[in-house]
């Protein structure tokens, strides 16, 4: 009972609405909370934030913006009408004056930006100044979690748990078998309101992007070129709301690990295979616990933010429950997870932008290949590359690689992006590789 209810609140936790990338949006909410504490519309506000948030806001139109991108004016908007109670949705209340209002502070030098090194992945500071009294609100790891606020300089509150707050939950009890064992096992009125709003909210979305032209058009693209099967379709809807919501559609999304891509990648392909085999609905929201806990369990190796695609973590989610569905043990489920990993784990994240539905469509479609050689009974085997002899050795090597072995890749994606490297011949290096090893692996 104990576990049952903590994965309950796991996918509490993570499953919630969100409008827009999640980045852009913390950045308004702490500048709006930072408003609020200092009690009067600021003279000017400082924004610093770690170099994940810069590569995740860089590219992203900010929802009800108008169209815009960046820092600035997520920051601005959090501050002239954003609101701070509705956390990832601070932004759904935007109107054109406030727009206009926006671009005219940010002319005027209202808005300025440090970039910090030195924290972790996900950090954001806001800090807003008026009549010499200043308010600052600091957020880690988690998107809405506020570590830290001051007033004055002096702190007024600050909590420094390891859980960002959520003290009934434990992830590192999750595992593959447990999930699938919660999956069979939960009472669906536990779960039927939870994962009957991802069903809409993603829904709408992907619908959205496939009826209409956001960014690259990747999913309207798929289907235009290839057709409608179901193994287009859960590619290109996946992507489609990926198209829409990069492209600043004020549409919200159930978001998973922090993201509305991820989000996504987990329901959709689900929902379209669910559809397509009439998948009656309490199996279908039996997968969607698989998909949804199984994505957050592999994610948690990983991280909020690396130099990790996040597609790649939730298609696992997405494959091994259209797998479970399709009537596969733990054996099968493993399987397909394994084979994802063994595939698709080069996927690098560079940013939030109209690319990241590409990134989807090929993790989605290296899903329906893995569950498709899982139910053969064909899979990658240990000492295949990163492959272990088990799935939960396996989810952890690739954690490992993403977490430790990225940290570099994750500063030089950043640093291409700024433009702080010299691209070229010269910038070509040669490894020197150690003799014997050359000769082991002959």
């Amino acid at each position: 009972m104990q576990k049952e209810n903590n994965f309950l609140s796991i996918l509490k936790s993570e499953m919630i609405l969100a409008l827009g990338c999640t980045e852009p949006i913390s950045i308004a909410y702490a500048a709006s909370k930072a408003r609020d504490v200092l009690g009067v519309f600021p003279e000017k506000i400082n924004v610093t934030c770690s170099g994940n948030i810069v590569k995740n806001v860089k590219g992203v139109t900010v929802p009800n913006s108008g169209g815009l991108k960046g820092i600035d004016i997520a920051a601005v908007l959090g501050v002239v009408a954003g609101n701070s109670k509705l956390e990832l949705e601070v932004l759904s209340n935007i109107e054109a004056d406030d727009i206009s209002k926006a671009n005219k502070l940010i002319e005027e030098g209202f808005f300025s930006f440090n970039l910090n090194e030195n924290v972790e992945n996900l950090y954001i500071k806001a800090t807003v100044y008026s009549n010499n009294h200043s308010a600052e609100v600091t957020i880690l790891n988690q998107h809405t979690f506020i570590s830290e606020i001051k007033y004055d300089n002096e702190i007024i509150y600050r909590n420094n748990s390891i859980d960002y707050g959520n003290r009934t939950i434990d992830k590192s009890t999750l595992n593959v078998k447990d999930i699938l064992e919660f999956a069979d096992s939960v009472k669906l009125s536990e779960i039927e309101e939870l994962i009957q709003k991802q069903i809409k909210y993603n829904s709408n979305i992907a619908n959205e992007g496939i009826n209409n032209c956001y960014g690259a058009s990747v999913g309207k693209t798929l289907i235009d070129l290839f057709g409608n099967s179901i193994e287009v379709r859960a590619k290109a809807k996946a992507a489609a709301g990926s198209d829409a919501r990069m492209g600043g559609c004020p549409l919200p999304v159930v978001i998973i690990s922090g993201s509305g891509n991820q989000g996504m990648t987990v329901s959709i392909p689900v929902i379209e295979y669910a559809h397509e085999y009439n998948v009656d609905t309490e199996k279908l929201l039996r997968s969607l616990v698989v998909a949804n806990l199984l994505a957050i369990h592999i994610k948690r190796f990983i991280g909020r933010l690396s130099a990790f695609c996040g597609a790649v973590s939730a298609a696992c989610g997405a494959g091994a429950a259209i797998t479970y569905m399709s009537g596969g043990d733990f054996e099968k489920v493993s399987m397909t997870i394994t084979n994802i990993l063994a595939n698709v784990s080069g996927i690098i994240c560079d940013g939030a932008k109209p690319s990241c539905a590409a990134k989807i469509a090929s993790a989605v479609d290296a899903a329906i290949l893995a569950h498709n050689m899982s139910m053969r009974g064909l899979t990658f085997q240990s000492g295949d590359g990163i492959v272990k002899d088990n799935i939960e050795e396996t989810i952890q090597s690739i954690g490992h690689v993403a977490r430790v072995g990225m940290k570099d890749t994750d500063k030089e994606i950043l640093n291409i992006m700024i433009g702080k490297v010299s691209l070229g011949e010269s910038s070509i290096g040669y490894f020197n590789y150690d003799d014997n090893l050359i000769s082991s692996c002959n």
